[in-house]
């Protein structure tokens, strides 16, 4: 027997039981994508298709535990950090990733769920700006997450997003850039015309826009988990970070052409659509 190695991605983020976003979702998302995951939770949740119910947050001592237990036996080449629930779980994970010097740090920075649900304790918000955010090396806020974000920040964009999204989310990137000193991918998926996404590399000191296409589908539920775990899959296959999220973006849109339909409410999306052709690029 031959004996093979692959790139491995870790996730560090909540569940979800019905299967489309956080770990589910991001471990199908790194399958799809070509690496082995592992994955942390850090909370336990009740939701389905419909609505969400219940957070049940992981004990802070449990999630170092967990993190050490994956570090310490199989080392990540990429690291995305979703649900981080309290200020505790927060803590641990900011001293693991202070000492550990992880590789392609992506966080999504998961605070509210499509219902509306608070998914971030609201003491949790300012020592995620300033104990986890600057040791990361991408953020993936939606609009009203980049919005959060600016205000926690204390920043302000001078472009009026009604007027003109697309020279709001430039400003509102390049703003939380500078101020965080990483990354930032402001997603589009909220504005009115194509869902385009805008990335701002803080070194180049340079953005880019990769265009989307709108898919006529309701059921997206998990699209922010599943675009930053692929982001975190081509990173850590060797991907620069404009080309990773490139391949992201395809790799959503496909997966939302696919039309999976389950669920009365909004539904997830086929994951693993992609391993049925030959979809995968090599770095």
């Amino acid at each position: 027997m031959t004996m093979t190695t692959k790139k491995v991605a870790l996730t560090i983020a909540g569940s979800d039981p019905s299967g489309g976003a956080g770990i589910a979702a991001d471990l199908k998302t790194f399958m799809a994508n070509g690496v082995y995951g592992c994955s942390v939770i850090t909370a336990l949740t009740a939701q389905n298709t419909k609505e969400y119910w219940a957070t049940q947050p992981v004990a802070g001592h449990m999630v170092t535990d967990q993190l050490l237990s994956v570090l310490t036996d199989i080392r990540p080449d990429a690291v995305k950090i979703g649900m981080l629930p309290n200020v505790g779980i927060m803590g641990e994970v900011a001293e693991i990733l202070e000492k550990e010097d992880l590789p392609h740090v992506v966080v999504d920075p998961v605070m509210v769920s499509t219902s509306g649900k608070a998914l971030m304790a609201e003491n949790a918000k300012a020592v995620f700006v300033e104990k986890i955010l600057p040791l990361c090396d991408l953020v993936t806020p939606n609009i009203p997450e980049t919005e959060e974000l600016l205000r926690l920040l204390g920043q302000e964009v001078a472009a009026e997003r009604s007027g003109d999204e697309e020279a709001w989310m430039q400003q509102a990137a390049q703003v939380l850039s500078h101020a965080l000193q990483i990354d930032v991918l402001v997603k589009g998926g909220h504005c009115q015309g194509a869902p385009s996404d805008y990335l701002y590399c803080f070194d180049e000191k340079k953005g880019t826009w990769l265009k989307g296409l709108r898919i006529p589908n309701p059921n997206h539920h998990g699209t922010g988990c599943t675009l930053s775990s692929a982001i975190t899959a081509n990173l850590a296959k060797g991907f620069d970070r404009l080309r990773a999220a490139a391949l992201a973006k395809e790799y959503l849109t496909t997966c939302l052409s696919a039309g999976l339909d389950l669920g009365q409410g909004s539904g997830p999306m086929d994951h693993g659509c992609v391993l049925q052709g030959d979809y995968l690029e090599e770095a």
